[in-house]
Parts: C-alpha cells; structure tokens; sequence
C-alpha cells in the first residue's frame, strides 16, 4: 500500500437525489468496508439519507470485523450518531452545523463526546456562517471549531487540540506537523 494513502473514500450511501442503484450503493459500500478492514485504514463515510440503512450496514459489519471509520459531513439522525458512536465509528462536524436550521444537528453535536469528533469544511460546499452560500475553503475550519466550542461551552483551544489529536489517531500514517 502506498506510503501517501492515508484512508479509503469518501464512499458510502446517498439516496437524496435518487439517481443511483440503491443495490449497487450497498454492494460498493460493503467493498469498501472490506478494503478498510482487510488495510486497516479508516473508512470516510458518506451518508445522506439513508440512515436506517446505514445503521444496519454499519452494525452488521462491524460484527463481520471491525474496521475504522469516521461519518464525513454528517447531517444524519441522534440515532445514527449514537449506533456509529457505539460501534467506535468517528463523527466529524462540518459548516452545516453554524446553519440557523440545524438545530437538530447542534443536539447532536453537543451530545459527541469530544473524544470521537473531527471537524471539517466539506470544501468546496457547505460553508459555515458567516460565508454562507460562497466558496468553501479549508481556511473556514476555524468557524466551524469555534461553532462547536460555543455549543459545548468550552474552549475553541481544547476542540482544536482535541479534533487534531483525533484526527492523528484515526488517519495514524498522517505524522504530526
């Protein structure tokens, strides 16, 4: 395996436009899963609704081997968040949660411990306020951090450090800087 692979996807299951074989969206989900667990990478995982689905892939596989993975972008229910939550499965928090309607999504995210959270930016959509509805950039993490340490009552210091350190320990062949 190459030295600059560091995970597998982003894949996963996406039934919000309907476009894809849902069949198929399984079956190359469940490949995916195979790769991460037989590699001992982590899995990037995409969901977008299809929750019930995805709660039911994840918790079969996980008894089928375990394998790492982290929830990419979510948006998804307090259900799906606490089945990945129990299977050891990473959530990482992207600019949807500054969003005024994401209230369910700010629960949410108050409830992740600290410990089992990545932030993101999603880049290029799904900039955070104040940029709401421009170009997304790597740059805007930062808002996205602060957005979590608001809902959590604690430091914008202590999400950082924590996020980094989580994401070092997931993606392990990144090297710190």
């Amino acid at each position: 395996l190459h030295e600059k692979i560091v995970g597998i996807g982003e894949t996963g299951l996406d039934y919000y436009h309907d476009l894809s074989n849902v069949a198929l969206q399984k079956k190359m989900f469940i490949a995916h899963i195979e790769a991460a667990r037989q590699t001992k990478l982590p899995l990037i995982i995409h969901s977008r609704n299809c929750d019930a689905d995805m709660i039911d892939i994840l918790q079969v596989e996980q008894k089928n081997g375990e394998f790492p993975a982290l929830l990419h972008c979510f948006s998804g229910t307090a259900d799906l968040a606490r089945v990945a939550l129990d299977l050891g499965i990473y959530i990482s928090i992207s600019g949807i949660v500054t969003f005024k309607s994401a209230l369910e999504l700010q629960e949410i995210t108050k409830n992740i411990p600290l410990d089992m959270m990545l932030v993101e930016t999603d880049s290029p959509y799904l900039a955070p306020t104040p940029f709401r509805g421009k170009t997304n950039q790597p740059a805007f993490t930062k808002h996205v951090v602060e957005y979590v340490a608001s809902l959590k009552n604690i430091s914008v210091d202590e999400v950082a450090q924590q996020t980094t350190q989580n994401f070092l320990k997931i993606f392990a062949k990144v090297k710190a800087l």
